[in-house]
């Protein structure tokens, strides 16, 4: 008879459906599963056809659904096709029925909000569970094998034919991994059902004496017959699973430890031989086992030698209860119980209990002690597969970094029972506060499988492990591991793909890592010692706790920052000064229509409060590149997200090595990392407030911006993957350019991953612009010429109609540059960027000018051109030298012209800073531009055009009220070192404005105009061609106070006319005074205020208090007058503030008030209590004393006149110089 007939007669099918459904498992069966069970070991009963087979796996289907007839919906399925062709994690369970499949998937999806269960498949599998190469176990049919997963293994089912009615497949692709792992694996969420049962497993001793169970002998016996070494002897071990260590891999040997314990003492196992290494899915923590066959072996390099040893004879007996005959008199106790853990019992007390309390302060750095523990809880997040990060119960944090990666990875749902886990508390601000990381001593069981399907983490580390291969090499601390992590998801989303590739982010985080902490490594890790000594110490013994790590923060994140926090961080009335509330209208509407907020990158003592960027230092990566067009002119840093003004200072070339502004064109496509940097924001505001009382009013502000942007010194710029040039300056520099992500060390997993290296070299070293990028693809022809820089225009807006199309026409930005020309133009056959000056490029005869013109897109070489720098001009894809030959300015006959020629420099030019170690000999001597100080601007200068160097100590901004288009023009204080100040006007209406005028930052300012004022005054204008550039700036991040004034002799200061400082320092006695006056005032118009304003034009209700003073003072070469306003006159009288308001409200009843206290015939009412109150206070020896006053000079003063004196009986008249009018700024 037929196989196919006599499974139909023994089954009986109850219709064509089923018969067919019969057929084809008997055909899979003699395909795929009869000749793996023809070719192995014969059962105990004979040898089994496929129809017998058959007949016992449809039996064991009906007994295991829930009407136990023939399931037609279900099939078998190969390994091969299951691998193959299922692309979708799936569940399948023969035993549901629809109303169990639907409560199951509702109890999965509320246990894991958002999470989408598993779904259903009806598809069976049937195969031989078989050992695998590396511990695993398979399950394998004749068309292929798949790794095999289960909860409790159990030893009767290994190299036997099982039917799984009950699993889950996982793909390689579920989880959004990258392609890591070659296939999918199988997990078992119910028993097998053995098909092909093999003789029971006996209990009887091996071969040799005490080998068996018979003499099994517990831990503590143990440790002493190993002391007591006898040559051949086998010993028989139980205990209790006390830990498992992870299966390892060393030089191409692999092995795992285990530890037994009888709850005093502890035995360490080790299982080294390869038939044996299937024990690790067997055994876990807590469970009884027997071990026997083992021997003492000597374990090099470990400190401990002598260590049992599987053999190729042992047996492992799982849940051995060892009998009371056996039992020997030093047996203690029997199974010890274990402490466990769970965020549900308790967590917040527990977390609290468990923080370690020991620490110890290392330089300035506090060094915690972790403590080991038990934990079991359910993953609710995967943070980080490749770099082994996950949470725990949403609240508690994993790291598996420590351990060599699991086969089988960790999905969202699986509940997982730890032992021997270092509990650590705030090792990183960037992950929960309580962290669990896994040491080679620790054990991870998943006690169940999740029942939800994966989803793509957001924040994702290579699934290739970069990031745990380079800890395992470097062996770093926790923290710094958890830090570097951190930084690398947040790189991966702020650089790729327009950088570099994943696997270069993770050695770039690594490189960072190592520049922010400080820390190469801990030395080599020593796993025996790890694994076995006690006590135990391990790298997560001891951790380091800094708060104050720095923070990451992208380009884009930072802007929004600075500008959503830019006017709520601020109230308008801290934008006054300290006289604010008596300022009229229009005062307050100046004093706010320009203010300026400094911000560190490192943490302040006293954060401002709202800020939530000043938590931590902060830290910035990106590319440094040329502006745009639509940007200000100054240099931009870049990543994937955005880009952000930065106003860039560097060490000038000058032996001195003083900042200068930046010059150096290598930096221009440099990935860079800056710690040390200043956030500023500018902010603009028109508005019309009446007084200091409507400040909270909204409605008065008409017009309000902001803008955003950095200031730092390229001295504290760590450069991550240098451009072509930076390499080559690096190199003439003496320093090594090894900041280069793409190159690294030569690890072995770089060297696996060379040829993408390669790849990322090119796109993490090149500029987004298109200045430098062209050149980098493929090499040109091209010609260059050597010229240095003698003097730059401003960047303004010009009609410039060159170059332009007709729909184009219009203004464009456009700047000049005065060089000298070192040589005549050179034919390369590739850009020779920034490479040594060669001597054909050199003509020391030569004395050429020309004048080169900037406009469009050339612009934006701006910030890059400082007088006094030599640059290689370099004009792209031509061997034509005549190209950067300027054309001559024509001229009529006798005129002489003082021009050079013009050369347009066109879009695709590009210029490479030649530093001094790459000029020739000849030309390193160059003298540097000369720039008169202020003292020469103010005093001794003729010329009408200066340049000059200053030090910012104020500003104003001068608006234009009728429009909206912002700030017009500025008015800068500037001073020097002897606190010389001069004012200087700029106006903004036809140029780009210009970042980094802020006070505490010294300026050059270039070609500006020397001008007088009609009272003998000098200030300074800008012109069309001014230029200004930023030399240094302020150390912290609120401006630096600038040098005090010099200190003026007021005989002097009246006497010299040549003299012409605007401010002073005085100390003299005052000698009288002039007089007091006190009134209300309307905030508007200015006119007197009792109960209403007193002009009938005007119909305010806002007052405002005005209070004046004058006096006379004496510092024994001269007089002076100096006027006094606002809160310093109340300084002037020492008058207390409760004082002050009193006056204020008696001054308020009459509207004003005005006090003469040397000529008392001046008042018309000498009884008035008060104005008595007032020449009392104003001759009292508090006002008439020393002071040491800030004066400004009127820029008004009287003219010479006569005066009479009378000596005895005689009259005399001479001519006397009036005595300068004087302004007090301050009363020090």
């Amino acid at each position: 008879m037929e196989p196919g007939q006599r499974v139909l007669e023994q089954l009986k099918p109850g219709g064509e459906a089923e018969t067919v459904w019969l057929e084809r498992i008997l055909t899979f069966i003699t395909e795929h599963v009869h000749p793996l069970l023809s070719s192995g070991p014969a059962p105990s009963g004979g040898s089994v056809c496929p129809d017998e087979l058959c007949v016992r796996v449809v039996k064991e289907i009906q007994n295991m659904t829930v009407t136990h007839s023939l399931p037609v919906s279900y099939r078998l399925i190969s390994v091969s096709e299951l691998l193959s062709k299922q692309h979708l994690a799936c569940v399948s369970n023969l035993s549901w029925s629809t109303n169990q499949q639907r409560a199951w998937e509702k109890e999965a999806e509320l246990a894991l909000p958002g999470q989408r269960a598993l779904p259903r498949v009806n598809l069976l599998l049937i195969g031989w569970l078989r050992e695998g190469q590396a511990g695993d176990w398979r399950l394998t049919d004749a068309s292929g094998s798949v790794r095999f997963e289960c909860l409790s293994p159990s030893l009767l089912w290994l190299n036997h034919l099982v039917f799984l009615p009950q699993w889950n497949y996982i793909p390689h692709n579920a989880l959004g991994q990258d392609g890591t792992h070659s296939e999918g694996h199988v997990e078992l969420i119910g028993s097998p059902v053995l098909l092909h049962p093999a003789p029971e497993q006996g209990l009887a001793a091996g071969p040799g004496e005490g080998a068996g169970l018979s003499g099994a002998v517990g831990v503590r016996q143990a440790l002493g017959l190993m002391k007591k070494r006898t040559r051949g002897q086998r010993l028989s071990v139980w205990g209790t699973v006390a830990s498992v260590c992870p299966l390892l891999v060393v030089s191409g040997t692999s092995f795992f430890c285990f530890w037994l314990t009888d709850g005093s003492h502890s035995l360490p196992l080790l299982v080294k031989d390869s038939s044996r290494l299937w024990w690790s899915q067997c055994v876990c923590v807590g469970q009884s086992v027997c071990v026997t066959a083992l021997r003492v072996c000597v374990l090099r390099g470990w400190r401990g030698n002598s260590i049992l040893c599987v053999t190729e004879r042992s047996e492992i007996h799982t849940d051995y209860t060892h009998t009371q005959e056996n039992t020997h008199s030093d047996t203690e106790s029997d199974t010890p119980s274990l402490e466990m853990m769970s965020h549900g019992e308790d967590g917040g007390d527990t977390c609290k209990e468990a923080e370690p309390g020991r620490s110890i302060l290392q330089s300035g750095v506090r060094v915690k002690q972790s403590r080991v523990i038990s934990y079991q809880g359910t993953v609710t997040e995967v943070v980080s597969e490749g770099a082994g990060l996950y949470v725990i119960d949403r609240k508690v944090g994993l790291c598996l970094a420590y351990q060599p990666g699991p086969r089988r990875k960790l999905r969202v749902g699986d509940s997982v029972e730890l032992h021997h886990v270092h509990f650590l508390y705030r090792p990183c601000p960037d992950f929960p506060p309580s962290m669990l990381c896994m040491c080679l001593r620790s054990s991870l069981r998943v006690t169940s499988f999740s029942r939800v399907g994966g989803s793509s983490p957001v924040s994702t580390c290579p699934g290739d492990g970069v990031l745990p291969r380079l800890l395992l090499e470097k062996n770093v601390g926790v923290s710094e591991y958890l830090w570097t992590c951190h930084l690398s998801s947040q790189l991966s989303h702020s650089l790729l793909p327009s950088v570099m590739k994943q696997q270069c982010v993770c050695v770039l985080s690594w490189r960072l890592m190592v520049e922010v902490w400080g820390r190469t490594g801990g030395g080599r890790r020593d796993i025996y010692a790890e694994m076995l000594d006690e006590p135990h110490t391990c790298p997560l013994t001891q951790y380091r706790v800094v708060s104050a790590v720095r923070q990451y923060i992208s380009v884009s994140e930072l802007s929004e920052s600075l500008q959503s926090e830019c006017w709520s961080s601020v109230s308008l009335s801290s934008l006054l000064p300290p006289d604010g509330p008596s300022l009229t209208s229009d005062q307050i509407n100046s004093a706010l229509a320009w203010s300026c907020r400094k911000l560190t990158s490192d943490l302040q003592k006293s954060p401002e409060p709202g800020l939530g960027l000043r938590q931590r230092p902060l830290l910035l990566v990106g590319v440094l590149e040329l502006p745009t067009q639509t940007s200000d002119q100054s240099l931009q840093l870049r990543d994937r997200t955005g880009a952000i003004s930065c106003v860039v200072t560097e060490t000038s070339q000058e032996e001195e090595g003083g900042q200068t502004a930046v010059f150096n064109t290598a930096w221009i496509g440099c990935l860079v990392c800056i710690k040390h940097f200043t956030m500023v924001t500018e902010r603009f505001l028109q508005s019309g407030f009446p007084s200091h009382q409507h400040l909270d009013q909204e409605k008065y502000i008409t017009h309000r911006n902001c803008r955003v942007y950095l200031q730092f010194s390229l001295d504290h710029v760590h450069i991550l993957s240098p451009s072509v040039a930076m390499v080559t300056h690096l190199q003439q520099k003496g320093e090594e350019s090894g900041g280069d992500v793409t190159k690294g060390e030569r690890t072995e997993e770089e060297e696996v991953t060379k040829k993408r290296k390669k790849e990322a070299a090119a796109d993490s070293s090149h500029s987004v612009t298109g200045a430098t990028t062209s050149a980098s693809c493929r090499p040109s022809p091209c010609v260059s010429m050597v010229i240095r820089m003698e003097q730059k225009e401003g960047v303004t807006w010009r009609n410039m109609g060159v170059g332009l199309k007709d729909r184009e026409a219009g203004l464009t930005l456009s700047f000049s540059v005065r060089a000298a020309v070192i040589g005549a133009g050179v034919s390369w056959g590739r850009d020779p960027k920034n490479g040594p000056m060669t001597a054909s490029e050199a003509d020391s005869g030569r004395k050429e000018k020309v004048l080169l013109v900037f406009s469009g897109v050339s612009a934006r070489w701006f910030p890059l051109l400082q007088p006094g720098s030599f640059y290689r001009l370099v004009a792209p894809n031509t061997q034509d030298r005549s190209v950067l030959i300027g054309c001559s300015v024509p001229g009529r006959s006798q005129a002489e012209l003082h021009t050079g020629s013009t050369l347009q420099v066109q879009s695709d030019w590009r210029f490479h800073t030649l530093t001094r170690p790459l000029l020739l000999q000849s030309y390193r001597q160059a003298l540097s531009p000369t720039y008169l100080s202020l003292s020469d601007v103010i005093d001794g200068c003729s010329s009408d055009v200066v340049c000059f160097q200053a030090l910012v100590s104020d500003r104003i901004s001068l608006s234009d009220r009728t429009s909206g288009s912002g700030p017009t023009g500025v008015r800068l204080t500037v001073c020097d070192e002897t606190g010389t100040s001069l004012q200087v006007y700029l106006d903004l209406g036809h140029a780009p404005y210009p970042a980094g005028m802020l006070p505490g930052n010294r300026l050059l300012l270039s070609a500006f105009q020397r001008r007088v004022s009609r009272s003998g005054g000098v200030y300074c204008r800008g012109l069309p061609v001014s230029s200004v550039s930023v030399l240094s700036l302020g150390e912290t991040s609120s401006a630096q106070p600038p040098p005090p004034p010099p200190m003026m002799h007021l005989g002097e200061w009246a006497a010299s006319r040549r003299q012409r400082c605007s401010v002073g320092r005085v100390k003299g006695h005052v000698v009288c005074f002039l007089f007091l006056q006190l009134q209300w005032i309307c905030s508007l118009c200015g006119s007197l205020y009792r109960q209403c304003c007193s002009s009938s034009q005007c119909h305010s209700t806002s007052s405002v208090f005005d209070s004046k003073a004058k006096l006379v003072i004496d510092d024994g070469t001269g007089e002076a007058h100096v006027s006094f306003s606002g809160v310093l006159v109340c300084t002037l009288l020492g008058l207390a503030d409760s004082q002050w308001a009193g006056l204020q409200r008696a001054v308020r009843v009459r509207g004003h008030i005005r006090v003469f206290p040397r000529g008392r015939s001046l008042v018309c009412d000498p009884d008035d209590p008060l104005l008595h109150y007032l020449v009392c206070v104003c001759s009292s020896e508090v006002v008439c004393r020393q002071l040491s006053l800030s004066c400004s000079r009127n820029t008004r003063q009287r003219a010479e006149g006569t005066k009479r004196f009378t000596r005895g009986e005689r009259d005399f008249i001479t001519r006397m110089a009036p005595p300068p009018q004087l302004t007090c700024q301050h009363i020090l």
